[in-house]
């Protein structure tokens, strides 16, 4: 499989060298050149198929012929080291756990899928390589779990300062070894700015490889369609029509879903849920897109103004708006609705939420108003314990810590403020 840049300007290129170069020479995100559907077979079988078997076949298409195929068996049953179960609500409504791996965010896959295949590519090489990556939550900690202690390959995280829960911060700014945290006064939007920057400076990139973790990285993105085929492998006997809501913040894992449905999986439609930060639910109503700086609210791993992986969507649709909003829908919700949708949730089912879920739940709702026959499923992004102080406050119950939380508790945090893009090249040539 190769790749090519959606900015049209950079050559076509392997999987490897996507992964390892992270952003196409012209700024653009990289996108396979051919999505070739599943046989009919395989979801008529998938009953049968283990989590491993359906992820290898889901993604060897696009790593071939990079990774051998036992390498790729082998990364895959590594990453795919625990559940993702589906929760029944309601007769229409359900959500699937993604926070069931070691960092409790559905990151996890993308960052451990991404880590290995890296370290596949580097292991015969000498040189060292640096893995920049901007994070608004989630994506900082499940990248420093992914990628600790693997050998020549150093990691530095971007986070924006206070903007962050607790619980995240202690995730990526603990652990050591290989791991650097950055600490930046701004938004998500500047981190991810400053990444992007570093990409495209000749000074820097003459003296050391860059790579970012990312979803804009091929290996951070695909292996998030995972989710989907699990999900219908566990649904699909309903006999319903399944919907998605996706909690949207850099719409990565929105956009894997949309791959998975290129791939042949049934899905009818999208529900792109976001928060306050609500550029794609505008446009889906104007045409017109206009990102815009990013606002802080509770649910803050949506917390961003410029959604990176948009453009992937657009690409998947041809560019053509009327198809796209035959796929998508999208709603937008306050803080406010949030905390009421945690309460209610928990009240009517039992079931503890966290902020970004509760965002998809409003989603579902808001979607079965006109569909009411489908069945539509929220993903569960995060662990509600990574968000204590919204959830506790929210629902009145004091919630348990999971080991994996524990963990990092009582930790000491070591990070370096930076507040612009000359403290991260600083830091970089140290």
């Amino acid at each position: 499989m190769n790749y090519y840049s959606l900015n049209h300007k950079a050559p076509n290129t392997t999987f490897k060298n996507a992964v390892i170069k992270g952003l196409a020479p012209d700024r653009g995100l990289y996108f396979p050149e051919t999505i070739t559907p599943l046989p009919q077979f395989f979801f008529d079988n998938i009953d049968n198929l283990s989590y491993s078997e359906i992820a290898y076949k889901a993604i060897e298409q696009f790593v071939s012929p990079d990774i051998p195929k036992s390498i790729l068996k082998t990364i895959v049953e590594e990453t795919l080291s625990f559940d993702f179960p589906i929760v029944k609500l309601n007769d229409n409504i359900s959500t699937l756990e993604l926070f069931h791996g070691p960092t409790m965010a559905f990151k996890d896959v993308g960052a451990r899928f991404m880590a290995r295949c890296l370290g596949y590519f580097n292991k015969d090489n000498s040189n060292e390589v640096t893995v920049l990556v901007a994070t608004s939550g989630d994506t900082g900690g499940a990248v420093a779990n992914g990628f600790l202690g693997v050998k020549g390959v150093n990691v530095v995280i971007l986070y924006p300062s206070g903007k962050v829960s607790d619980i995240q911060e202690m995730q990526l700014t603990t652990l050591g070894q290989n791991i650097k945290a950055l600490e930046v006064d701004g938004v998500f939007d500047d981190c991810q700015d400053m990444v992007k920057q570093a990409f495209l400076d000749q000074e820097l990139t003459s003296k050391m490889q860059l790579t970012s973790a990312n979803s804009i990285n091929v290996a951070r993105w695909i292996p998030q369609l995972f989710y989907f085929m699990f999900a219908y492998k566990q649904l699909h006997k309903m006999h319903k029509e399944i919907v998605f809501s996706v909690p949207s913040g850099n719409f990565g894992n929105l956009c894997a879903g949309m791959m998975a449905q290129q791939l042949g999986l049934p899905i009818k439609h999208f529900i792109a849920s976001n928060n306050e930060n609500n550029v794609v639910t505008n446009y889906l109503k104007t045409e017109d897109y206009n990102p815009k700086p990013s606002v802080q609210t509770i649910s803050n791993a949506m917390d961003v103004g410029n959604p990176s992986n948009f453009i992937r969507i657009q690409e998947i649709y041809k560019n053509n708006f009327n198809t796209l909003k035959n796929n998508l829908s999208s709603y937008s919700f306050s803080d406010a609705e949030t905390k009421i949708a945690l309460k209610e949730i928990y009240d009517t089912y039992n079931y503890v939420a966290d902020p970004h879920g509760a965002v998809g739940y409003l989603g579902c709702k808001a979607y079965l108003k006109t569909n009411p026959n489908a069945h539509c499923v929220f993903l569960e992004t995060a662990h509600p314990t990574k968000f204590l102080d919204v959830v506790e406050e929210v629902i009145k119950e004091k919630q348990v810590l999971p080991k994996q939380i524990q963990a990092v508790m009582g930790k000491t945090k070591v990070a370096t403020k930076i507040s612009s893009y000359d403290g991260l090249k600083g830091f970089l040539f140290k």
